[in-house]
């Protein structure tokens, strides 16, 4: 069984071994750089050292990401109106974006009940961080984001006294130290 190693774990001398991706040599010994499981591979050289290696797990790479209908995202609402609030996509899913997208919450996409009630100002504020579903491609510029199901919303937002924001209802935040409650459409925590 191989052994999953962090950083900084010593994993050998450098008279034995070889160092390969994921590791560094620091005076005689090898040492992890990254988490992962340690491998030893033959050596592919006359000195007949084999090579010790940390391998990462395979991630997708922010290049490597399209953007898809149903795809949930991280964003940074940037602008509102009274009929929609424009997003800056940083992330979907677990992947972090090289370069934002363009996103907009329309005023009917932002709950799932009681649609015609929903006021984009008292559910979203710019600065606000927000977790949406990808609803339409939308135009060549934008997609059209959703936050009309219970863990989509605000998942993080700053008060007016500079304090992050604690959730205390579905549709209200509170500022822990001013006490002083915002309106927002609120994430459910996941």
């Amino acid at each position: 069984m191989t052994e999953v190693v962090c950083p900084g774990k010593r994993l050998g001398r450098t008279s034995e071994y070889r160092a390969g991706p994921g590791t560094y040599v620091r005076g005689t010994y090898i040492y992890a750089s990254v988490v992962g499981p340690k491998l030893e591979q033959a050596a592919a050289d006359e000195d007949g050292k084999p090579y010790l290696i940390v391998s990462q797990p395979k991630r997708a790479r922010a290049a490597d990401q399209v953007i898809q209908v149903g795809d949930t995202v991280m964003g940074r609402v940037t602008r509102i109106s009274t009929r929609q609030a424009w997003v800056e996509i940083i992330c979907v899913g677990e992947t972090v974006l090289r370069e934002p997208h363009r996103g907009i919450v329309r005023k009917e996409d932002i709950r799932a009940t009681e649609v015609d009630k929903a006021e984009v100002a008292k559910s979203l504020r710019p600065g606000d961080i927000i977790r949406a579903r990808v609803i339409s491609l939308g135009d060549s510029t934008q997609y059209f984001l959703s936050t009309a199901e219970n863990e989509l919303g605000v998942r993080w937002a700053k008060s007016a006294a500079g304090a992050i924001m604690i959730p205390i209802s579905w549709q209200e935040m509170q500022c822990p130290t001013t006490k002083e409650k915002e309106p927002r459409k609120c994430a459910k925590p996941v």
